[in-house]
């Protein structure tokens, strides 16, 4: 049994010490144990605490006016954060989507992380770009994970959401198809949940599959973005049949760092990124 991992010694708070946050509906432990574990390991006067705000359009003006460094931005505040920030980077304004607000002397800049985690993990995992893939959601996430897919030379992609409205805008935005259900005979090579199915406490109960059960049983491989937790469901189902799967843990790992980076300047080397994702994860 792997010991638990130590954190570096904290650092007492002072008037000068830099506040970053995030703000999510369901907010777990992960995000800030990874933040504080390297801005401990690090040396940066920074502390790291998540929120779940009852006003979203309150919560950053308050980044604007206390000031507050950073803000990571979770479901289902993506979207809803573009109208109140100053400056849409390329990054979050190429797919409409905002994980990362960046507050640059009272001047907010909004970026989207998740892309560049999702086309990491995908670059590493050798799958094949002529397979069938299947994305399960239309909002943020989905954004990040479709608009990746075509940037990586996926070319047949469908997009499943029930919402007409944002499944279609997105599947047409990258000349992918839509569908609002797949059916126990579809049959697709690779899978992504975009979704918030196999998240603890959320509206699924962590109990059921994005897919049918028999699409999943008879694909190659998955991606769930799914981090708390992060054996949900569609993951275990892939780990129990031996077929690759990415599971949220690597996606909200890499995202972070890339956070991270954009907050203090520093960029933490991959080895002190996958101790600080092991401490955010112990119980």
């Amino acid at each position: 049994m792997t010991e638990p991992l130590d954190p570096p010694h904290a650092r007492a708070l002072d008037s000068a010490t830099v506040l970053c946050v995030s703000l999510a509906a369901r907010p777990s432990n992960i995000g800030t144990r990874f933040h504080n574990f390297l801005y401990n390991a690090l040396g940066l006067n920074y502390v790291y605490k998540a929120f779940a705000p009852a006003d979203i359009a309150a919560a950053v003006a308050g980044i604007r006016g206390l000031p507050i460094r950073g803000a990571a931005v979770s479901m289902p505040y993506k979207e809803a954060v573009i109208d109140l920030v100053d400056v849409l980077e390329p990054s979050a304004a190429a797919i409409e989507s905002v994980n990362t607000i960046v507050n640059e002397d009272g001047v907010l800049h909004a970026y989207n992380t998740d892309y560049q985690a999702v086309a990491d993990l995908l670059a590493e995992s050798g799958f094949d770009r002529a397979w069938r893939v299947a994305v399960a959601g239309s909002g943020g996430m989905a954004k990040a994970v479709v608009a990746v897919l075509r940037d990586a030379g996926f070319g047949d992609v469908t997009v499943v959401a029930r919402n007409t409205v944002t499944g279609t805008d997105l599947a047409g935005r990258y000349g992918f198809a839509h569908r609002t259900h797949l059916n126990d005979d579809d049959r697709y090579d690779l899978l992504v949940n975009a979704t918030p199915i196999g998240m603890a406490g959320g509206v699924s109960g962590g109990a059921e599959l994005p897919f049918p059960a028999a699409t999943v049983d008879a694909a190659r491989a998955g991606l769930d973005v799914v981090a708390f937790p992060s054996d949900t469901p569609l993951v275990q189902r892939f780990q129990a049949a031996g077929k690759p799967v990415i599971s949220g843990d690597a996606v909200i790992a890499g995202q972070a760092a890339a956070q991270f980076a954009l907050y203090t300047g520093v960029t933490p080397s991959p080895e002190l990124v996958r101790e600080a994702s092991e401490y955010s994860r112990q119980s």
